[in-house]
């Protein structure tokens, strides 16, 4: 009974219902227009505020830490596999429809991030935390959806998550090198436990050193791929287009395909509006001072991963010029890919960027559901020890076994996390629409002062300024 009423809900959530999908495309519209399309009229100044973003402060982590978290979560087996998945069932123009998803989800990625900053605490340890819970609970009042969302969180990010992403480490370094799934599955626990033990700040600083290596090596393989391979890049071009619009011989039916499987890849890909980033914004210290600042950063990662890495995927893949049988096919896709354009050692790059893209995951999940705890009043000693020991016991068990009901359970996990986040969001427009006024203003006054003027204000943020929903933590805003 309990398989099956996971199993009716994920129908509903991201099967036939596809629930899910509708909601999260209606939120990328709702804040593309709401916030006047900033991902386009706004997208030079996104890489502006990350030129000074490398400094956090004893309470928060820097705004690059905060962006390499970030994509940690995201950057995944979904970069690797779920483009797959999406080219084998949608053909090339699905890569279209995840752009177009990619760039319907950073206004929602913005929107969700600069409530995680403004609605941010200190736990005990007297460093910022927040995430959807947090501005449920102060902004909206409703301290019973909060703790729901909570729950989630925990079964998802907490305990299913990192089991799959150490099960997908385990897999693939049995298969490339012939390593016991036992084995690995120690290693694993071992690295992510000395890792965690540090905290959060551990975490940010583990990614800040991984991610931009990680991602780098990945871009540059594709680009070697495309390299070598140019001749034939306005073909692929073509292909992704005529694909995309339907335009070549299989017709309607090629393109609801394209454009289904493209959306869906996309959004799991991104994580845009699934209320897992703003946990990661929250721990910031963001510079300029103001939450609107993290809106553009993590903008950015929504950008860098579905545009950037997942395109290097399609381009790997789509080069290959393999031959698709339109059935649903995964990581095997692209390692076959890869090993087309450079050999045999296609099989090992890929299992070596599927362990770093996969462990940086499990770390970063662990990240996300720990910011949970200072609502139970678990922040504590006792309280992180007792989550610890759960989460890496469940990081080694999921090296070890079959995760078929996992993936179900976290698959329900998300599903209502989102459902959870996009309705806060969409409650708090009018915050963030306040939010993003005051820095439109503050940047105007900035720019509207003469080249040679000596000084010029810092855009920071005061709670006196603005009509924000609810309440914020004292001792975080108020101050002028």
């Amino acid at each position: 009974m309990f398989n099956a009423t996971v199993g009716n809900i994920n129908n509903l959530l991201w099967g036939s219902g596809q629930l899910l999908i509708y909601i999260l495309v209606f939120a990328g519209f709702w804040f593309s227009f709401k916030l006047k399309f900033v991902q386009f009229a706004h997208f030079r100044h996104m890489f502006f505020v990350m030129k000074n973003s490398t400094k956090g402060d004893s309470a928060g982590i820097s705004s690059f830490q905060a962006l390499c978290t970030g994509l940690s979560a995201r950057v995944g087996t979904g970069n690797l596999a779920g483009v797959s998945v999406a080219i084998s069932l949608g053909g090339a123009g699905a890569v279209f429809w995840m752009w177009v998803i990619a760039f319907l989800g950073m206004a929602t990625g913005f929107a969700e991030s600069i409530l995680g900053q403004l609605y941010k605490v200190k736990d005990d340890h007297k460093e910022y935390r927040g995430g959807p819970a947090y501005y449920i609970k102060m902004g909206l009042n409703k301290p019973w959806l909060a703790v729901a969302f909570a729950i989630c969180l925990f079964l998802g990010y907490g305990f299913s998550f990192s089991a799959m992403q150490a099960n997908t480490i385990s897999d693939a370094l049995n298969h490339a090198l012939d390593i016991p799934h036992m084995y690995s599955g120690l290693a694993i626990t071992l690295f992510a436990g000395v890792i965690v033990m540090g905290g959060f700040k551990s975490i940010a600083r583990f990614a800040e050193l991984v991610v931009p290596f990680m991602g780098i090596a990945y871009i540059l393989a594709a680009l070697t791929v495309a390299a070598l391979n140019i001749e034939h890049i306005p073909a692929l071009i073509g292909d992704i287009l005529a694909s995309a619009f339907g335009l070549q011989e299989a017709g309607a039916g090629a393109l609801g395909a394209a454009i289904k499987n493209g959306i869906q890849r996309g959004l799991y890909s991104n994580e845009a509006g699934a209320g897992s980033v703003p946990h990661a914004s929250a721990s910031a210290s963001p510079t300029p001072n103001h939450p609107v600042a993290q809106g553009y950063v993590q903008m950015l990662g929504v950008f860098v991963d579905t545009v950037v890495l997942c395109t290097c995927t399609a381009v790997i893949i789509l080069l290959a010029d393999l031959p698709m049988s339109g059935e649903m096919e995964g990581i095997r896709l692209t390692q076959d890919a890869m090993t087309a354009h450079i050999g045999d050692g296609g099989v090992y790059f890929v299992a070596a960027a599927i362990t770093l893209f996969a462990f940086t995951s499990v770390v970063a999940n662990y990240a996300y559901a720990e910011s949970n705890l200072h609502l139970f009043k678990l922040d504590n000693n006792l309280g992180r020890g007792i989550y610890t020991s759960c989460y890496l016991a469940m990081v080694l068990w999921g090296a070890n076994a079959s995760l078929f009901h996992v993936w179900a359970m976290a698959d329900m996990a998300l599903g209502l996390m989102t459902l959870v986040n996009i309705f806060a969001i969409v409650q708090l427009t009018p915050t963030i629409k306040a939010l993003f006024k005051d820095y439109c203003q503050q940047r105007t006054n900035q720019m509207s002062l003469p080249a040679q003027s000596q000084i010029k204000p810092e855009i920071s943020f005061s709670a006196q300024n603005i009509d924000y929903q609810g309440k914020l933590y004292s001792g975080i805003w108020d101050k002028k």
